[in-house]
């Protein structure tokens, strides 16, 4: 699909100039997400956030952000520059606590809400911030360091924490220093954002990495990197619409449920997309496939955006409910659905085919590719495209350079391997207070090194796996995002990873571990031998599991859908020990 110039002519929405960094920048659109999120102010009675909590139309939810805005300068006394923790699950709230550190000109801090009391601690003597904006389950965690620290506390849905509704200000030891968000004032309506300035190279937000491979980091974005981080996903939603021969912003905004949390930057890219044309997030409390095939239905959600594991087991619970029903064609449990995006993880190649298989071109698929210190997703591919070329993530954004690069530095050739280098205006400027890891991610010139392996056909980026996670079995390469491909292809396979263990001859071995669907759809009996002879019916010898090892639980993975195969591989080294100790 050649890239639709239209949209990138000097002159037009998405047209990019070069920095003075050398990175690529929107010439056009937001260089603050002060300047964003007052835009979305003018769409008033829409709704905006939707819980079982209540809903905010947009223009509640700006009076409330601006009202917070200024309490958090001319009550708590911070000033621009300062760093404000959000931490909590996915409540409306969220998003008017990280909006009014925006309008402040403060640097949002958001953290995982699913934590323990010793990873918050880490983190927040990393970044020490000013204010704690949390919730009633989240303020246990963080009290005892916000006490050491005699930091002040504002808490949200305390009465929805693990301590009930009770209200004891001396009970966390924090005294006047903290206090309830519901008993602050109404917000005025008319409420005005304070008088600050922010500028485009003042830093908006510290987003910690995952930490799978180690103590996680702060990657920090400038606001000039948030702007842009808001402006990729406008753009790729413009060039979708092209592609099915519509004009880019034409038809009724967006209703998404949003699936991601809060703190994970696929979510930002989900809500930077809805804001911007004045739709609607439908939130969840917690994941259920089941819960959310309610809510697109009493919500009419037209855009699901989820990682795959998420996406499988709503297609899952939309079959199955259609085949209690009499006449399955007259029940179609996503008949809202127009979008089906994911992210967050690497998707199964056979995601699409089984979305297309049941629901033709009406719902239009879409997958994408991002990071922490990229601010979100920065490659997309859609429609027919990703229908026919399922294992890829598609093109960069206009402000978006890409590079396959091989061991020093140097691109490779179309169509070979090399780790997948990233440069733009959404790219983090670095680590919170971390010199070692910048200079080890990024290069002199402002391109970052991924980590992830991957090839380019014609503009298009497919990814092959992380380098850490690729297998190499007697001197060759296995990427284990192949592997477990070709498993999730197997209609009883329900999750699957792969990974290496050390062997004393190959130097290391495939093992795949599996979690099969209950009761077999299909009603025949898989094992272990079967699920490798699936592979090695559709890959080279080399590449089949040696062992692979069935799991009745979920496999591990992080409030992003990730993978822990650190958690993983010990569980393995223990099972194939026990294996070869058997006679």
């Amino acid at each position: 699909m050649p890239e639709p110039h239209i949209l990138t002519a000097p002159g037009a929405p998405f047209a990019v100039v070069r920095a003075e960094n050398g990175s690529l920048m929107y010439a056009d659109g937001p260089r603050t997400l002060r300047e964003f999120v007052e835009a979305a102010w003018a769409y008033g009675d829409r709704p905006f956030l939707v819980a079982e909590s209540g809903t905010y139309t947009y223009g509640e939810f700006f009076a409330a952000a601006s009202a917070l805005a200024n309490r958090l300068l001319d009550v708590y006394g911070l000033r621009p520059g300062d760093r404000a923790v959000v931490a909590m699950r996915n409540h409306p709230e969220w998003q008017i606590a990280f909006w009014a550190a925006q309008l402040a000109g403060l640097v949002a801090v958001p953290l995982n809400a699913w934590w323990t009391e010793d990873e918050f601690t880490y983190a927040l003597d990393d970044c020490a911030p000013r204010v704690l904006l949390v919730d009633g389950e989240r303020l246990p965690r963080v009290a005892r360091w916000a006490a050491r620290e005699g930091v002040r506390t504002l808490v949200f849905h305390h009465g929805g924490g693990d301590k009930g509704d009770e209200w004891d200000k001396g009970e966390e030891g924090l005294g006047e220093r903290i206090e309830r968000y519901e008993d602050l004032p109404a917000p005025d309506p008319f409420t005005a954002p304070p008088d600050v300035e922010v500028r485009a190279e003042d830093d908006a937000t510290i987003i910690y990495t995952s930490g799978t491979t180690g103590r996680p980091k702060g990657a920090v974005a400038t606001q000039l990197a948030q702007a842009g981080a808001a402006m990729n996903p406008r753009y790729h939603a413009a060039a979708s619409a092209l592609a099915r021969g519509r004009i880019p912003g034409q038809g009724p905004a967006p209703v998404a449920l949003m699936t991601y949390p809060f703190f994970h930057v696929a979510a930002f890219t989900c809500v930077y997309s809805v804001m911007a044309v004045g739709g609607t997030l439908v939130l969840m409390r917690t994941w259920d496939a089941r819960q959310a095939l309610r809510l697109i239905r009493e919500h009419r959600v037209t855009y699901y955006a989820g990682v795959p594991a998420t996406a499988l087991q709503l297609l899952d619970a939309a079959e199955a409910e259609s085949e209690t029903e009499a006449q399955e064609a007259e029940n179609d449990a996503l008949e809202t659905l127009n979008l089906f995006s994911t992210g967050g993880a690497a998707a199964p190649p056979a995601l699409v085919g089984r979305l297309t298989a049941r629901y033709g071109e009406r719902v239009e698929p879409r997958n994408g590719y991002g990071l922490t210190e990229t601010c979100g997703g920065v490659l997309a591919v859609f429609g027919e495209e990703y229908r026919r070329f399922p294992d890829s993530v598609g093109r960069p954004t206009p402000a978006t350079e890409v590079r396959i690069a091989g061991p020093q530095g140097a691109s490779v050739p179309e169509g070979q391997v090399g780790e997948l280098w990233l440069r733009g205006q959404a790219l983090v400027r670095g680590y919170w207070h971390d010199e070692a890891a910048t200079a080890e991610a990024f290069t002199p010139d402002g391109w970052f090194r991924t980590g992830d392996l991957a090839t380019t056909r014609d503009g298009r980026i497919a990814v092959v796996d992380r380098i850490k996670d690729m297998v190499v079995r007697g001197g060759e390469n296995v990427y284990c995002a192949e592997v477990e491909a070709v498993l999730h292809d197997h209609p009883e396979v329900m999750d699957a990873a792969v990974l290496g263990i050390p062997h004393p001859v190959l130097g290391e071995e495939v093992v795949a571990v599996v979690r099969l669907r209950e009761p077999a759809g299909s009603g025949i009996a898989v094992d272990a031998e079967a699920l490798r002879a699936h592979v090695a019916a559709r890959l080279a010898a080399f590449k089949v599991p040696a062992h692979v090892l069935v799991r009745e639980q979920p496999l591990p993975r992080n409030p992003a859908g990730k993978l822990l195969k650190r958690e993983l591989r010990r569980e393995v080294l223990s099972r194939t020990e026990a294996l070869s100790d058997k006679p």
